[in-house]
């Protein structure tokens, strides 16, 4: 079923005023890609709609939501509290997101953008009936991690994307979720997905041509000089892998609303900042003159803070 429209009852959950306080594992390397990938496409005018299969507590739908453009749809399908159809699947989630809510994600997305998306709350495997085929230029697969379900996933998004759409697969090479390591390549070797690159944690493809945006995006990094990253290929075709340790996430367009009502930019971060005694924090307005004084009076000795309070009303009546 959709809903674009919020529950009251996520208004009344703590709002998170920092992409770190969302829970979620989104890195550096896969920020800047999201980042590069869709600026790119704004750039050149590529058309179509954005598309996020599994959630989680939105920290990668937030992202993706501050760079919807005007008059695009952006779709998040999820089961949230939903029961899963099969014992298997079940079995992941109660296991994986026993505190997942709806309430939760729509509570952390409305902290950072003034509405939802258009929620699909279901298996992925309905997506299709709710997002027009050939329309979106850039999916998440984060859904399930078993093979079957992924696979089709894959599948589905084949469908859905445009002549240039990129899709990225979370959990490619984890080790806890084999299924979608196989689904992935398998989609690579026999149903015409070509890679474009790999971070640590995703998978980054196209049923288009990838040569283009390998390049670029080889010129893009070498411009920065703080992403590693190396051309590896797999069956003949290139592949670039990189690493972004150490480098600059890049400047979010996403907003909190503070208490007053208006709007306040902010800079999330993956990681909680660090103290850093090369970068103190603002200094604190030094107290007013009056303010010292009732301090200095509250720590002198009582014989001497008699003198100088008799003085002081000495002067007033001259």
């Amino acid at each position: 079923m959709t809903a674009p429209i919020a529950d009251q009852s996520a208004e009344q959950l703590p709002r998170p005023t920092r992409l770190s306080e969302v829970k979620g594992w989104f890195f550096t390397a896969d920020q800047l890609l999201f980042d590069w990938f869709l600026k790119r496409q704004q750039e050149r005018s590529e058309p179509g709609d954005l598309l996020e299969l599994g959630a989680y507590m939105g920290k990668s739908a937030i992202f993706l939501g501050a760079r919807r453009r005007a008059g695009e749809r952006f779709t998040v399908c999820d089961l949230f509290d939903s029961p899963a159809e099969d014992s298997s699947n079940s079995q992941e989630m109660k296991k994986s997101y026993a505190t997942l809510t709806r309430r939760a994600f729509e509570a952390n997305y409305l902290a950072f953008h003034e509405e939802l998306p258009t929620i699909v709350q279901g298996l992925s495997s309905i997506v299709t009936d709710h997002v027009e085929e050939g329309s979106v230029r850039f999916a998440h697969i984060d859904a399930s991690h078993l093979y079957e379900h992924v696979h089709g996933d894959i599948l589905a998004v084949r469908e859905l994307l445009t002549g240039h759409g990129v899709v990225v697969m979370d959990d490619y090479r984890a080790e806890h979720c084999p299924g979608v390591a196989a689904a992935t390549w398998q989609a690579v070797a026999n149903e015409g997905l070509r890679p474009i690159c790999i971070t640590g944690t995703k998978f980054y493809g196209t049923w288009g041509d990838p040569e283009p945006l390998q390049q670029a995006l080889v010129d893009w990094i070498k411009a920065r000089g703080d992403i590693w990253h190396e051309v590896q290929y797999v069956n003949d075709a290139p592949l670039v892998r990189l690493s972004a340790k150490g480098a600059k996430e890049p400047a979010h367009p996403v907003s909190r609303y503070t208490s007053g009502g208006g709007r306040a930019l902010s800079r999330p971060s993956a990681r909680a900042p660090k103290a850093s005694a090369a970068r103190p924090g603002p200094r604190a307005p030094l107290p007013a003159r009056s303010t010292l004084r009732r301090v200095a009076l509250d720590v002198l000795p009582p014989v001497v803070t008699r003198a100088v309070v008799n003085a002081r009303r000495r002067a007033r009546t001259r």
